[in-house]
């Protein structure tokens, strides 16, 4: 199944693991500590984030370590930029419109 950026930060309990492994990495039990959710369920959610990019893992010795690839929420940020102008444009409106009210008001 091909997965992307949006699915997989659809999910609270994978926004949480990309939060928790924004400044650090982590190994699998570390992370699966942080939830109380089952261990297989947490591997699922990792393995989502991993297909998608927004994960890396490394295995050292016999420990696999979880690290976030934060330039993957690049993507989620250019979609939500193109928003941007609309919002600022309606809350320039809004605001024209109450300074226009006020100034009636006097």
């Amino acid at each position: 199944m091909r997965r992307d950026v949006f699915q997989a930060i659809a999910d609270p309990t994978r926004r949480e693991i990309i939060n928790m492994l924004a400044n650090r990495q982590l190994n699998l039990n570390a992370v699966a500590e942080n939830f109380n959710i089952s261990r297989p369920a947490v591997s699922k959610h990792i393995r989502i984030l991993t297909e998608c990019g927004l994960i890396t893992i490394q295995h050292q010795g016999r420990e696999r370590y979880c690290k976030a690839n934060l330039k993957k929420l690049k993507q989620v940020a250019d979609w939500a930029a193109q928003y941007r102008s609309f919002w600022n444009s309606k809350l320039d409106a809004l605001e024209n419109f109450l300074n226009e009210e006020q100034t009636n008001n006097l």
